[in-house]
């Protein structure tokens, strides 16, 4: 999948399940139940033990994989080998902005302010990820899509299935949900995440 293709993928289907799995069963369940609920952008995240044997498990899904809480060029270098086609971290990295301008791979970086996100912009980043959202309210993009048009935010952190919307419809391109997927799963295990997931979907 192409560096265009997958920046289409991710504003078509606008939400990303961040994933966080304390084992590698968990997340891989969490992921199943995520695109059984129709989510078809999972970010993966590097907290995640044994994250390589993840990606073996979910590499058939029906979804979009990509990594998360990337803090170094290394370590997205990895995520690209094991199959991630977007990395993500939580601020900016001008080596991890390199490799994956390299490879041809989106990379997404947390940024909050306009310094942060001009220099991802002048570094090749497509899409920059507003981090944490909550600290901002959806009118941060309305503010910065002012005189930065061009500029695409996927908020992450935060975002839920009741204020999902507000952000969408103030601009960002896509959002980065996960909390209550977890929480989901540690409630009612698959099912519960696979209703959860309908849920968010269902706001679209």
């Amino acid at each position: 999948m192409k560096k265009y293709e997958v920046i289409h993928q991710l504003k078509e289907h606008k939400i990303v399940a961040v994933i966080r799995g304390n084992s590698v069963n968990e997340a891989t369940e969490i992921i199943q139940g995520a695109v059984q609920g129709g989510i078809r952008l999972i970010e993966l995240t590097y907290t995640t033990p044994f994250v390589q044997d993840v990606f073996q498990e979910i590499h058939s899904l029906d979804a979009v994989i990509g990594a998360g809480t990337v803090l170094d060029s290394e370590t997205a270098r990895h995520a690209i080998i094991c199959g991630a086609k977007f990395i993500v971290s939580p601020s900016f990295n001008a080596d991890i902005a390199k490799l994956c301008n390299r490879y041809g791979v989106p990379y997404l970086p947390g940024c909050m302010t306009l310094n942060e996100i001009i220099t991802a912009l002048e570094a090749g980043c497509d899409i920059i990820k507003l981090f944490p959202a909550n600290h901002f309210s959806p009118d941060f993009i309305r503010t910065v899509n002012g005189p930065l048009p061009h500029v695409e935010i996927m908020p992450t952190g935060g975002i839920n299935a009741n204020n999902m919307q507000e952000w969408l419809e103030a601009g960002a391109v896509a959002v980065g949900i996960g909390s209550d997927l977890m929480k989901a799963y540690a409630k009612g295990g698959l099912n519960a995440v696979v209703a959860a997931s309908q849920e968010y979907c269902g706001k679209l």
